[in-house]
């Protein structure tokens, strides 16, 4: 469930960056055509992108570091604490992507 929160903020992260690094990465990469240009119509919901992302990393944060309300059974999956473990990894490594992903756009105005 942690690793869902994760996968969902990074999704998120990627359509809020779409309207602006997609352009860029399609020009760097050789791509071009005027249909380049109507990545641009995904600008207007860049915020909503950029909550929704902000939302699910939050989610994810509050399950991985909230005290554990649920009483786990020795021997389960949720008493190991490697998977604790793998769950916060998971979670810190989304964050810094989808930090990565959200600064980006303005990072690639400092190239124009």
């Amino acid at each position: 469930m942690r690793k869902t929160y994760s996968v969902g903020a990074i999704i998120s992260a990627v359509l809020a960056s779409l309207c602006c690094v997609a352009p860029f990465v399609l020009v760097m990469l050789g791509v071009s055509g005027a249909w380049i240009g109507n990545l641009r119509a995904f600008e207007p919901y860049r915020p909503l992108f950029i909550l929704i992302a902000v939302g699910f990393l939050g989610a994810g944060f509050y399950k991985v570091y909230r005290k554990s309300a649920e009483v786990c059974e020795p021997g389960s999956i949720c008493a190991s604490p490697q998977t604790k473990k793998v769950g916060k990894i998971v979670l810190w490594g989304a964050t810094v992507i989808v930090v990565f992903l959200l600064i980006l756009p303005y990072l690639i105005g400092l190239l124009y």
